[in-house]
């Protein structure tokens, strides 16, 4: 059984978006609220492979420390 099984609909109707900063170029990743407090998470250009599902509380944490620099290189 694969992980996502019992989201398999809702991911197909899933309303995917991606930062209005990403542009049209590609390389960039889309999200998608889940029932649950659950976030769908895929890549652009490759929305074919199952997208990562992570409890909403992991994704906000990620993007405050996005936010605040903590993954700058």
């Amino acid at each position: 059984m694969n992980v996502h099984d019992d989201l398999a609909d809702e991911l197909a109707a899933a309303a995917w978006r991606k930062a209005s900063a990403s542009g049209a170029e590609g390389d960039c990743i889309e999200v998608a609220p889940l029932s649950g407090d659950r976030i769908g998470i895929r890549d652009t250009e490759r929305p074919d492979l199952a997208p990562w599902v992570v409890r909403g509380g992991v994704f906000r944490a990620f993007v405050a420390g996005a936010k605040g620099g903590e993954f700058d290189f």
